[in-house]
C-alpha cells in the first residue's frame, strides 16, 4: 500500500482568505512593523495573526513601498494601515498616537524591520563608519525600544512584544558584518525589556528565523551561498517559511506562552544547533 507523501506544513502557508486557523487570538489587537511585500518576515507574521482571529494595524516604509503594502494589508483585511519611518521625527509616535484614538488599547507590538548602509553592510565590522554603526542601531534595535515606550501606556495585562533577530547576534556568521553587533544588542535589549515590563504583565520576545529569501536579506554578499549552506546543515535538510515564522508568533502573542519572557526563540529549522 503506498500513501500519498504528507506535506511538511498542513496549514495555510501564507493567506488563504477562504481558510481559518481559528480565534485562538479573537479580540486582540496588534502592531506589526516592518511589511515590505509579499515576501517580508512581518507579512508571515501578519497573516498568520490574523489568520487566527487578530485585528490588525500594518505600517508601511513611503509612497513607494504604499503600492506594495497596500494591497497586502486589503487581503487580510488590516484595520489600519499607516505611514512609519523611523528615522522621520515624530512618525512613530504618530503610529501610537493614531492607534491609542482608533483603539485605546494594544495587545501586541511586532517590530520587524533592520537597516544598515550598504558599505558598512559589505565591510568587516572594525571598518564600520561611527556613521553608519549608530544608523544600523538606531533603526535595528533602538526603534524597538522607542516602539515599547510609546506601547507601554497601551499595553493590557498579557500584552507581547517581539522583534526580529538572526543567529548572527550570537556566533560570528560570513557576511553577516555589522549586523551582527547591532541583533546582539536587540537581543539584550528584549531581555531588559523583558524584565521593566514583566510586573505589568507583558512579555517580551525575540524571535530568531534562519536565513529567508526576503528583500532585507538580498542586501548580504554572498546571501545566495549562506542559503545553501543553512539547508546542508540544517537537520531537516530545509528552511523554514514566514508563515512558519508566523504561527510562532502567533503562539508567543497568544496565552499559551503566559510562562515565557525575555527569550530569544529559534525559528530556523535547528539550524542554531549545529556546529
Amino acid at each position: 500500500m503506498t500513501f500519498a507523501a504528507r506535506p511538511i506544513d498542513p496549514l495555510p502557508k501564507v493567506w488563504d482568505p477562504d481558510t481559518r486557523i481559528g480565534d485562538m487570538l479573537k479580540g486582540k489587537r496588534g502592531l506589526v512593523v516592518g511589511v515590505a511585500n509579499e515576501h517580508s518576515i512581518a507579512f508571515g507574521c501578519a497573516a498568520k495573526l490574523r489568520a487566527f482571529g487578530a485585528e490588525l494595524a500594518l505600517t508601511y516604509l513611503n509612497d513607494k513601498a504604499l503600492k506594495y503594502v497596500q494591497p497586502l494589508a486589503e487581503q487580510i483585511q488590516a484595520s489600519l494601515l499607516m505611514p512609519l519611518d523611523v528615522e522621520k521625527a515624530g512618525e512613530t509616535a504618530a503610529v501610537f498616537d493614531r492607534i491609542k484614538t482608533e483603539w485605546g488599547h494594544l495587545d501586541f507590538l511586532i517590530h520587524s524591520i533592520a537597516y544598515a548602509p550598504r558599505e558598512d553592510l559589505h565591510g568587516r565590522v572594525i571598518d564600520c563608519s561611527e556613521a553608519g554603526f549608530a544608523q544600523a542601531m538606531r533603526v535595528s534595535c533602538y526603534s524597538f525600544i522607542e516602539m515599547a515606550r510609546l506601547a507601554e501606556p497601551l499595553m493590557r495585562p498579557g500584552g507581547a512584544m517581539l522583534t526580529m533577530s538572526y543567529y548572527g547576534a550570537d556566533k560570528v556568521v560570513s557576511n553577516y558584518n555589522v549586523m551582527g553587533p547591532v541583533k546582539a544588542a536587540l537581543e539584550a535589549t528584549t531581555r531588559y525589556l523583558a524584565a521593566e515590563l514583566g510586573e505589568a504583565g507583558v512579555r517580551v520576545y525575540a524571535v530568531s528565523p534562519g536565513p529567508l529569501k526576503t528583500r532585507a536579506a538580498s542586501g548580504i554578499a554572498a546571501f545566495d551561498e549562506l542559503v545553501a549552506d543553512a539547508v546542508a546543515r540544517s537537520p531537516v535538510g530545509r528552511l523554514v517559511d514566514i508563515a512558519e515564522v508566523g504561527r510562532t508568533v502567533a503562539f508567543l502573542v497568544g496565552g499559551g506562552a503566559s510562562g515565557m519572557t525575555g527569550d530569544t526563540i529559534y525559528v530556523d529549522a535547528g539550524l542554531h544547533n549545529m556546529a
